[in-house]
């Protein structure tokens, strides 16, 4: 790559990027201007020339004595020689935290005034709750570790007002008879009565530890109805982040694990005003995010975020209800028709729940990225979700998708974005299909009448030597691609569960009915130069043409449009409900594109067909023969339209009020298309009806043949046997 910077998204993380293969896409752009290194393009990391943002053209202001200061990934603010932060920090965001002001210095000869340290000498006004911090020129007020700023005041500010921290009350649900869970509240009534900032940690540990505990054995708490669980789940889950939120702030700077016996564990980092982004994992699962979403405008002090892993709140809400926003509901119901029902859903991951010390975690100016890892891989009919436990105002609540999307997913890994923070999971809806009825039926008895007769076509083809010409090979090779396509396509369209198995089919499917339809244009091609030859009379070049033409083309070109398809893009053959070419990034366009082009190509050739015919049918006046063959031709242009691929449309125009109608049209007409073929290329031609006469002749000899001869058999062995008795009887009288 050269010697490159990194720039990400402004609205991404900017340092602590974890590089995700490219699968992990779920739609790859062109290029890399609207993904992170989160989520690549490509093989490789999005890496492009870093952005200068300090310009020129400046794309954001530091205000007033400052100047803007370009890094690697990023920019920060400093104040200009002479000036400096009131706060004391070496540099600042944007606009909205500059506070430069003068050093308080003296210009004279030789000599300059020296800063006075206000704390050292008690000429502060910092209240008694606060430390004193000297700085150049003026002086802030901070809160000392374990104290935060009362309401209404910031900290390291000449006014600042701080007061300990305390153990937040937490309430059990009323009504909720529980012995366990009575006692769970007595322990941490416990914690709260002997909480101080000095012991904030291993009352944390002790938090964690008693959580763990009750969920590992809840004893009566498993008899409670699921009603009861869910609103037991909401206030552990809801409790347990507002302690742990209020009870950071009185952590030291730094990172910290905390962990339980029965596997709950916690990871928390406290950080002074930075840029730089913030990873927290927790056992299977990451969370990263930028200062600007932990940090709250305005709040000098540090900030504090939080992943908690809970592995046994899994129990209480597994079976709770899923609520799927209009978004996400409105692309299944597009994708299946509004035919698809959810018959239950599994939690993959364990339940997390991430807080940070911002008060509005529910409106996040940058979203917040989760990657889960789960050992679960969905299959078919079966869809992973990025869901958050969404409370309720009488306490209880559901998994929800509002606010929520994935970015993707790959085998037992899922990546989440959300623009709020709650406790997450990753969970999988199992769906099920519900096709029409009618449709089915129409579907399995059209295709097995038509494979039935595309085999005797196939035959007839092969076996009747009266007809063996260039359009007999042409009708051969569309009857034995469409058996092949219609034959696969019956047993094994819904083939799902084995997924490299499923996209072998949806290949094969894929070139099947593509060298279907190149044999159909090449028909409408052998028709328009056989009409056109009628006119000026030269049919031995049409068949040379037709027979160096025609299995290049009708084997060959679906062959190289299968092969790019599947080289560039081979996971997109297979869905989770059948094995056919999924819908994702067009991708079966590589299928309709072709499909559309050859309908418009036998459309022209149709048209043109019928208007030379039209122009032989007015200079013909007595010369019955060719009228007859003219008229032949004719009959068999019009039933080429109805029979071979222009009917295939129908498909394109089910959208819209008409959709079920046109759904009914297109299983009819193309699930009896072998019996069209049948129709018009065997019962309806003369010379093959002949031949079919000679057959069944030939065969009704055969048959009266061997009769007469086991009739005559029959008699000569009566005979025998009759002679055979009176000779023994009379050997028996002399005797």
């Amino acid at each position: 790559l050269g010697e490159r910077r990194l720039r990400l998204s402004p609205t991404w993380p900017r340092a602590e990027m974890t590089e995700i293969p490219m699968t992990h896409c779920p739609e790859a752009p062109d290029s890399c201007s609207s993904y992170s290194a989160l989520t690549p393009c490509n093989p490789l990391p999005c890496y492009v020339p870093d952005i200068n943002e300090c310009g020129p053209p400046s794309t954001m202001s530091c205000g007033k004595f400052a100047d803007c200061q370009n890094t690697e990934g990023g920019y920060h603010c400093n104040c200009i020689p002479g000036y400096v932060l009131a706060s004391g920090a070496s540099m600042f965001r944007n606009e909205s935290e500059n506070t430069c002001k003068g050093k308080m210095t003296l210009h004279l000869p030789r000599l300059q005034a020296r800063d006075k340290d206000e704390c050292s000498s008690g000429e502060h006004h910092c209240h008694n709750s606060t430390i004193c911090t000297n700085t150049v020129g003026s002086y802030v007020c901070h809160c000392r570790q374990g104290w935060v700023p009362k309401p209404g005041f910031q900290n390291k500010q000449n006014t600042t007002v701080c007061e300990e921290v305390s153990f937040p009350t937490w309430m059990p649900p009323p009504g909720i008879k529980s012995q366990r869970l009575s006692c769970f509240f007595h322990r941490l009534q416990h914690l709260r009565g002997n909480f101080s900032s000095a012991s904030v940690q291993s009352t944390i540990q002790d938090l964690i530890q008693e959580v763990g505990d009750l969920l590992e054995g809840p004893q009566d708490l498993e008899n409670l109805s699921q009603s009861e669980k869910q609103y037991v789940a909401t206030n552990l889950l809801l409790g347990l982040e507002k302690a742990l939120r209020w009870l950071g702030k009185a952590l030291p700077i730094g990172a910290m694990t905390f962990s339980s016996s029965a596997g709950t564990k916690l990871s928390l980092k406290v950080q002074e005003q930075g840029y730089e982004n913030i990873t927290l994992i927790q056992n299977q699962t990451k969370m990263l995010l930028t200062w600007d979403t932990v940090h709250e405008s305005g709040d000098s002090g540090p900030a504090v975020a939080g992943l908690l892993s809970t592995p046994g709140m899994g129990k209480f809400l597994a079976k709770a209800p899923l609520v799927l926003d209009t978004v996400e509901q409105a692309a299944l119901n597009e994708t299946h028709k509004g035919v698809l029902q959810e018959i239950y859903h599994d939690l993959l991951s364990e339940v997390i729940s991430a807080f940070i010390s911002n008060k509005d975690p529910q409106n996040l100016r940058h979203p917040v990225t989760f990657i889960f890892q789960h050992s679960v891989i969905p299959g078919p009919r079966e869809k992973v979700f990025c869901v958050f436990w969404e409370h309720g105002q009488n306490g209880s609540g559901h998994w929800a998708t509002s606010g929520c999307r994935m970015v993707g997913t790959k085998d037992n890994s899922t990546i989440c974005q959300c623009t709020h923070l709650s406790s997450f999971a990753i969970l999988m809806a199992h769906y099920e299909v519900q096709k029409d009825s009618a449709l089915t039926v129409i579907s399995y008895v059209g295709l097995s009448l038509s494979l039935l007769c595309l085999l005797l076509a196939v035959l007839t083809f092969l076996f009747c030597k009266a007809i063996h010409n260039t359009s007999t090979s042409l009708h051969l090779q569309l009857s034995i691609c469409l058996f092949l396509a219609h034959l696969l396509f019956l047993t094994a369209i819904d083939r799902t569960e084995i997924k490299v198995l499923c996209s072998i089919i949806a290949g094969a499917l894929h070139y099947l009915y593509l060298a279907s339809f190149t044999w159909m244009l090449l028909e409408g091609l052998h028709l328009f130069l056989t009409a056109r030859n009628l006119i000026v009379v030269n049919y031995s070049s049409v068949n040379k043409f037709m027979k160096k033409l025609m299995f290049p083309v009708g084997y060959g070109v679906p062959a190289v449009i299968v092969t790019i398809s599947a080289a560039s893009q081979p996971y997109l053959y297979g869905t989770p409900t059948s094995c056919w070419l999924n819908s994702k990034k067009g991708f079966k366009w590589s299928f309709l594109g072709p499909v559309c082009s050859i309908f418009l190509v036998n459309l022209v050739f149709f048209l043109v067909t019928l208007w030379m015919l039209k122009s032989k049918l007015s200079s013909l006046n007595s010369d019955v023969s060719t009228l007859q063959n003219t008229r032949m031709l004719t009959f068999k242009a019009t039933a080429q339209l109805f029979i071979l691929g222009c009917t295939w449309c129908l498909g394109i125009l089910q959208v819209g009020p008409a959709a079920h109608v046109m759904a009914y049209l297109f299983t009819i007409i193309n699930s009896l298309q072998g019996v069209f073929i049948f129709l018009v290329y065997c019962l309806l031609n003369q010379q093959v009806r002949k031949q079919y006469g000679e057959w069944f002749k030939g065969i009704y000899i055969t048959k009266s043949r061997s009769e007469k001869y086991t009739l005559s058999s029959k008699t000569e062995s009566d005979a025998c046997k009759y002679s055979a008795v009176r000779s023994h009887i009379a050997d028996t009288e002399c005797n």
